[in-house]
């Protein structure tokens, strides 16, 4: 396991009906997001640990050292968590996490901060519409407190095959492709599909329905998807890519933490 430098930032706790979201401040707090992302990625989506992961019952990179750790608290406990990756994060580590599926040349060099989010998942047991509102505030606060003007990062599809997956893929290059200013694009040496190999058709009541939450939140948000998706073996997930413009999100989150 990677030894972590605690950074505690300014960003104030925010709490409602028992659940707290604030940043972590300890090694335990950043150890408890670890083994709940181990136990929602590797023990129940299916993805393939590492020998080392697998002997601790933790998910964690080189990433893990250098972001910050969005938490979410219940009855004392640590039961979600967003992993927040800023400008000079990725830089100590040589690149955004995303970079290494998705060519992010189109706004890497946008003016202002830029924030990837990566490793969001909430425990079964707080997996609710209370908990999820709790992380986007959080979210919202962090994005203010640090002006960031565009979020980013891979959105994920349960699963690794295409063809299972195209009515989704197809509806989201018809709807939800992102301007050329923010549109990144699947890297050629992965294992890649392309957008325009997708003949499928979709039924947007149907897609909707099957997308996940997080993704579908993305959207509501004004999210748009990059050009293609990646298949990730490791997490057991088709990958797109989601960019959000700071200026494009509805206010219903961001405008209660402006000052």
């Amino acid at each position: 396991m990677t030894h972590q430098t605690v950074a505690v930032h300014a960003l104030v706790p925010l709490s409602a009906d028992g659940i707290e979201v604030r940043l972590a401040e300890s090694r335990a707090e950043i150890a408890a997001a670890q083994r709940i992302r181990y136990r929602v990625f590797y023990e129940e989506m299916g993805a393939k640990p590492t020998a080392a992961m697998a002997a601790l019952e933790l998910d964690f990179d080189d990433y893990d050292e250098v972001c910050d750790h969005l938490l979410v608290l219940a009855e004392g406990e640590v039961v979600g968590t967003y992993r927040l990756i800023r400008r000079h994060a990725a830089y100590q580590v040589g690149r955004f996490y995303t970079a290494g599926e998705f060519d992010i040349s189109a706004f890497i060099d946008t003016p202002g901060e830029i924030l990837e989010l990566g490793r969001s998942c909430v425990d079964a047991r707080w997996r609710h519409r209370g908990t999820l509102q709790m992380l986007w505030q959080g979210l919202a606060a962090y994005m203010v407190e640090h002006r960031v003007q565009v979020l980013f990062g891979c959105g994920s599809l349960p699963g690794t095959e295409p063809d299972l997956l195209a009515p989704q893929l197809a509806y989201l290059r018809d709807n939800h492709l992102a301007p050329p200013h923010l549109r990144g694009r699947a890297l050629p040496h992965q294992d890649r599909v392309d957008f325009a190999d997708i003949t499928a058709a979709w039924d947007a009541r149907k897609v909707l329905a099957s997308l996940p939450p997080l993704l579908k939140g993305y959207l509501r948000l004004g999210g748009a998807i990059g050009d293609g998706a990646v298949i990730d073996h490791q997490f057991n997930t088709t990958d797109v890519l989601v960019v959000v413009n700071a200026a494009d999100i509805a206010g219903r989150y961001v405008k209660r933490f402006a000052v």
